[in-house]
Parts: structure tokens; C-alpha cells; sequence
């Protein structure tokens, strides 16, 4: 590469997030075992740079079940749930609330630890 080239030239920012995190995960973190601590703080870098990549990429299936829930409760968005949770404007609607706070988080733990379900 020339020293007019840039290293992300043609790379989304997922690309290179995964670059990053695969440098971390393949150099960094097995020369760290001198100290445990910062071995660690490595490995919790590494699971959340995990994390913001597959944010990153989305999962169409996910956002359509979310949406649904929410839909299923009048709203187009999780800030006016949460608007109307507080207000008490749902009281009356325990069961559809839970059941649309489920969906959402069993959502946001696919993103954050994929393979929960399998625990």
C-alpha cells in the first residue's frame, strides 16, 4: 500500500470493526496473559466490539418482530412505550406489555449474546 492510500479505503465501517476486532482477538489478547487484569479488559473490548458489529449488521427479522410487537400495542417506537409505561397509560394491558417487553428483550439478547438461547 502506498502512503497515500488509506487502509479503509473501499471498507464499510463493519469491515472494519471486524478487522479490528479480529486483530484484538488473534494478537492482542494471546500476548496478554502476563497480566490476567488486562487479559480481561481485552476480552470485554473484544465482546463488545462483538456486539456493535452485529448491531451494525442489522437483523431484518429482529427489527420486523420488534415492530410488530410494538405495533401490537399502538406504537411505532420503544420511547413512546416507555412514554406511555410511565404515564400508566397501559396498566389496564399487563399481559400485552409483557409480552411486548419480552419480544424486545429476547430481541436485544440475540444482538448481545447470541447464542443465550442455547445456555
Amino acid at each position: 500500500m502506498s502512503s497515500n492510500e488509506s487502509p479503509s479505503r473501499d471498507r464499510t465501517a463493519t469491515e472494519l470493526l471486524a478487522l479490528v476486532t479480529q486483530f484484538l482477538e488473534e494478537h492482542v489478547l494471546p500476548a496478554a496473559t502476563a497480566s490476567p487484569h488486562s487479559h480481561d479488559e481485552i476480552a470485554a473490548a473484544v465482546a463488545a466490539l462483538r456486539i456493535v458489529e452485529r448491531e451494525m449488521l442489522g437483523d431484518p427479522a429482529g427489527d420486523a418482530t420488534s415492530r410488530a410487537a410494538l405495533a401490537r400495542l399502538g406504537f411505532s417506537d420503544e420511547a413512546q412505550l416507555a412514554a406511555a409505561i410511565r404515564n400508566g397509560d397501559l396498566d389496564d394491558r399487563a399481559a400485552d406489555v409483557t409480552s411486548c417487553l419480552r419480544v424486545l428483550a429476547q430481541q436485544r439478547l440475540a444482538v448481545a449474546n447470541p447464542g443465550y438461547q442455547n445456555e
